[in-house]
């Protein structure tokens, strides 16, 4: 049984979802929960056939409690990780890949495609109890991280969020160095002293990320009036969520760099809700990009989904900003696959509204630009797939064998 009671108390068994005898996939919700905030469903971890509930409704369990056995033999395992999968209806950018070179293409899918698979192997080891600390994932979001990174430069900075493990991962943090850092290691990014909300590296452009809501944002102008006093070509991208527009810290943010002209792109990813609440039932306006007006810069709306349109729309706010014409507000549409949280059910987003932003999945429309354009062949995706599932496991078992940090190191990196 994960720890999903967010105060460590019992959980109250309430129904299984499967039957002994029955197959079972991982990520397959297995049964239901009570905790001591919500209705929550668990999900299987491995792929196997059902066996044998030790529990039944009704009884009382804590995290750490066995409460299934799952037959995993090689029997049962899939050999083909699309199967299932149908075809969507994507866009098509025929008209404008000829600009790209191909490389560029496929390291822009291969990034979203590391990001998607690290939440997933995540939240995996947070569920087995492997893993310690809480997570907030971004699974469905990946291409608002990878197209922003795509158009900053080495010496660009980025600030972040508590669901920050994309954006670090598109600023080229290793996967190794996150995963050490997650595990508490004393080899992570950060020591193994931020954990998942503050997951970073100064020395490839990112400050460790920031959990207050809307905390990233005057930081982010705080740099940017360093590089104008530098007289630097440097840009800083600040990345925050739709809750985050209700915040002091974001008006005040936004003003101060107005009236400094600072070369800062602001990056609202907006998912629809701030955690459970839905942005319509917080703001009249919900184009959030109109707010840049207010302050006298430019604001522009884009399909956050789009890995391409969200890479122009960066690149052209970067450039701006190089110019001395900044600063920018993008409004990056998109939509979390998962809750608030892993302790989050999500029975907030309604089912209709999670299938149409579902099948809208930014990776499964970049796979068939690519496909349908003849820019790779379906086995050359498939096998970047593999290769990063190759090196996302080789980096969990380096970080579980990590060092962890001493006492000596409760001293050390204090500042007064």
């Amino acid at each position: 049984m994960p720890d999903l009671a967010t105060t460590g108390s019992t959980m109250t068994l309430l129904r299984w979802l499967v039957k002994p005898g029955e197959p079972v996939e991982r990520g397959q919700r297995l049964l239901e929960v009570e905790t001591d905030k919500a209705v929550m469903e668990v999900e299987s971890t491995v792929t196997g056939v059902f066996r044998e509930a030790r529990l039944g409704p009704g009884n009382s369990v804590c995290a750490g409690d066995i409460i299934a056995l799952i037959d995993i033999s090689e029997d049962f395992m899939p050999t083909n990780w699309q199967e299932g999968m149908t075809n969507l209806d994507f866009e098509n950018h025929s008209g404008g890949l000829v600009k790209y070179d191909r490389g560029f293409l496929l390291r822009l899918y291969e990034r979203m495609v590391l990001i998607r698979e690290f939440e997933e192997r995540v939240k995996f080891l947070f569920l087995e109890g492997t893993m310690p600390g809480t997570i907030h994932q971004c699974q469905g979001q990946e291409a608002t991280a990878t197209g922003v990174c795509a158009a900053l430069s080495e010496e660009d900075f980025i600030t972040s969020t508590f669901r920050g493990h994309g954006h670090a991962l598109a600023k080229g943090l290793s996967a190794e160095e996150m995963l050490a850092e997650l595990f508490g290691a004393s080899t992570g990014c950060c020591k193994g002293k931020g954990g998942s909300m503050h997951i970073g590296n100064m020395a490839k452009g990112m400050v460790p990320a920031i959990a207050i809501v809307g905390g990233g944002i005057p930081l982010a102008v705080g740099m940017a009036l360093a590089f104008r006093m530098r007289k630097s070509k440097q840009v800083a991208a600040c990345f925050f969520g739709d809750g985050a527009v209700a915040e002091g810290a974001f008006h005040e943010g936004l003003n101060m760099a107005a009236i400094w002209n600072l070369p800062v792109v602001f990056v609202c990813e907006n998912n629809l809700y701030g955690a459970s609440t839905r942005v319509d039932k917080v703001m009249v306006n919900t184009k959030i990009s109109d707010r840049a007006a207010s302050y006298g810069f430019r604001g522009e709306t884009v399909d956050g989904n789009d890995v391409l349109a969200v890479y122009e729309a960066t690149r052209k706010a970067v450039t701006e900003c190089r110019d001395g014409h900044g600063p920018v507000l993008l409004e990056l549409l998109t939509y979390r696959r998962t809750g608030h949280s892993r302790r989050d059910p999500c029975h907030y987003q309604a089912e209709e509204e999670r299938k149409q932003w579902f099948n809208r999945d930014p990776i499964d429309r970049f796979r068939n630009v690519l496909t349908e354009n003849h820019i790779a062949a379906p086995g050359e995706l498939d096998a970047i797939k593999v290769r990063v599932g190759d090196h996302i496991a080789a980096g969990v078992m380096a970080a579980r064998n990590a060092p962890q940090p001493t006492a000596a190191d409760l001293l050390t990196d204090v500042y007064a």
